[in-house]
Parts: structure tokens; C-alpha cells; sequence
């Protein structure tokens, strides 16, 4: 099939096939990082801008390196030093990025939606970084992209998501892309980090960690947001690792081979432990080596779909 969209937005808008051609695609991309020489002339010419208006090491970075793989040019735009700070709205903003004669804006924002109506308003592609509570679509494609690396497919695979699924792009954009592909998922918090009605996404839901480990064949480990703890929506982070934190000793009565991810940053001795973290059945690592294949086939893709259309 052919890929037709200038913006990714989100998984819950694209079909199985649209999410099998952005994994094709990246599996192809992947070697060009073993190179001597990391780079493919793709988008040369091109230029692609990070607008964050939330901290990021990780997502930055990774498409920075994804485009100038590429070839394409990169401009960070920090909104700490930029006319965001005199009071200049984000679609004023992207409309004079536009005017720049940009080609692609990766986008991340506090705000749920900010992605869509920042599309919505430009001729250019956006890429949604992370929005709110919303999305975060890169960071399930390179989960996805890894699971299918290291057990050999997605469809009928059990998968567990354990940690704060209320405040979580991350968890939102994972359960679209796994139950879309065919996998097995099982959310599994406290129940005051369980959204009301989400078994409505094809879900199952859990507050037993350790019923769920001895069926999962792979478990992501969210990061935990205290800092989005305004009214005591959290438990104690101590009370937290007892009951839900990844151990040496849980992972030893866990199915045998289970595979441990973590979108980072990772909170040690709270969502998991350091012998976890940098155990042998850990591919976090790996999730951030396969980010920069994901992000180079987001980024070639939306852009080889509005040269089409123009």
C-alpha cells in the first residue's frame, strides 16, 4: 500500500496496514545506522523543526538524529527563548514556521489535541511528539518495531502495560497500535491510575502484578508522574514499588523470556530496579537504537506524501 498522509497524528487514526508500512519502512531505514557513514540523501533539501514546548532529551534528540540521517536540514526551536514567551499562539507560530518554508514540524505539547490543530491549520506535515495526555505515536511505533525484533511478531502476543495508563500518551498510543495489530493487552495500576471505561479500547485490566507476569510475553513499564501530582492522585512512591514495581524476585516467577521495556526516563527503585533496568531481559536500549529507524521512516513518509499531493 501506499501512505497517503502528511501529518501523523496519532495510532488511533491509522489502519493495521498503515501501522505494518511505517514498520516496513523503518526495518529498511535500520541498517543505514551500522554504516560507516549514517546517512541516506532522502530528504535533502528538506527542512524539518522540532517545536517542544515540554522538556524532552530522549523524543528531541531522536528525530534530530532521524532527519539529519536523512539528510535533511534541523532547527530547534526552544519556546523558553522563542515569541512564545511574549504571548504568541501556537498556530501563529506554526504559520510563520510555514512561511519559513519549512517542511515538517515535530510537535510536542502539554495540551491534548495541540498536534491535530496545529495540522489542521498548515499546509506543512506535523508530527505529533507527544500531546497532553493524548498521544505519543513514534514512542508505540519503536515499542511495537521492538517486540516484532525480538519475539517475532505482535499478533497474539500478550502484552502487560504496568504504571500510571491515566496520565500516559505513552500507554493510549501503545494499546491502539497492539489490539489494532492483534496482541493481547492487559493494563495493570492501582486502580486510581486505571482510566474509568477503559476496557472499551480492548483492553483487560489488572491490579495483580503478579498474575499478569506469569502470562505476559513482554512488559512496559510506564514512568510514573509525580510531578503531575497536584491533589494526592498518586500513591506514596514507596507503597507504589512494593506492589507494582519490576523485581529481580518478580521477574523470577515471570513467564520465562519475558521481554522488559521502558520508555524513559526510568525512575529507579520506584517503576523498576536497577538489576531489572540492566538485566538480560531488558531491551530498553534497544527501544532507544530503533527509535531513530521509526522516526526516519515517520519523517520520510509525510514528507513523500505532500509532495505527492502538491
Amino acid at each position: 500500500m501506499a501512505w497517503n498522509k502528511k501529518d501523523l497524528l496519532g495510532l488511533e487514526y491509522l489502519s493495521a496496514e498503515e501501522i505494518g508500512l511505517i514498520l516496513e519502512t523503518a526495518e529498511s531505514f535500520k541498517e543505514v545506522s551500522t554504516r560507516e557513514i549514517k546517512k541516506v540523501p532522502a530528504l535533502r533539501g528538506k527542512t524539518a523543526v522540532n517545536l517542544f514546548y515540554e522538556p524532552s532529551t530522549r523524543t528531541r534528540v531522536s528525530f534530530e538524529v532521524a532527519a539529519k540521517r536523512l539528510s535533511a536540514d534541523v532547527i530547534n526551536i526552544s519556546t523558553e527563548t522563542s515569541s512564545v514567551r511574549k504571548g504568541e499562539t501556537l498556530i501563529d507560530t506554526g504559520k510563520n514556521i510555514q512561511a519559513l518554508k519549512a517542511d515538517i514540524i515535530i510537535i510536542r505539547h502539554s495540551c491534548s489535541g495541540a498536534a491535530n490543530m496545529l495540522a489542521g491549520a498548515l499546509d506543512i506535515s506535523v508530527v505529533n511528539a507527544g500531546d497532553g495526555w493524548h498521544e505519543h505515536p513514534t514512542q508505540a511505533l519503536l515499542d511495537i518495531f521492538t517486540l516484532k525484533e525480538k519475539l517475532g511478531g505482535v499478533k497474539g502476543l500478550n502484552v502487560a502495560i504496568v504504571g500510571d495508563i491515566a496520565h500516559s500518551r505513552v500507554a493510549r498510543s501503545n494499546i491502539w497500535g497492539l489490539t489494532k495489530l492483534g496482541a493481547n493487552v492487559t493494563v495493570c495500576a492501582p486502580r486510581m491510575l486505571l482510566p474509568s471505561q477503559i476496557e472499551r479500547t480492548g483492553v483487560r485490566t489488572s491490579s495483580d502484578l503478579d498474575e499478569v507476569l506469569r502470562n505476559a510475553d513482554a512488559v512496559n513499564v510506564l514512568r510514573m508522574q509525580f510531578e503531575r501530582d497536584e491533589e494526592t492522585a498518586f500513591p506514596q512512591q514507596l507503597d507504589y514499588y512494593k506492589k507494582f514495581g519490576i523485581t529481580e524476585e518478580r521477574l523470577a516467577k515471570a513467564k520465562k523470556g519475558i521481554v522488559v521495556m521502558h520508555p524513559g526516563p526510568i525512575n529507579r527503585g520506584i517503576e523498576m530496579s536497577s538489576g531489572v533496568a540492566d538485566g538480560g531481559n531488558s531491551v530498553i536500549l534497544d527501544q532507544v537504537t530503533n527509535g531513530i529507524a521509526v522516526r526516519m521512516a515517520v519523517l520520510f513518509l509525510v514528507a513523500q506524501a505532500r509532495e505527492v499531493k502538491a
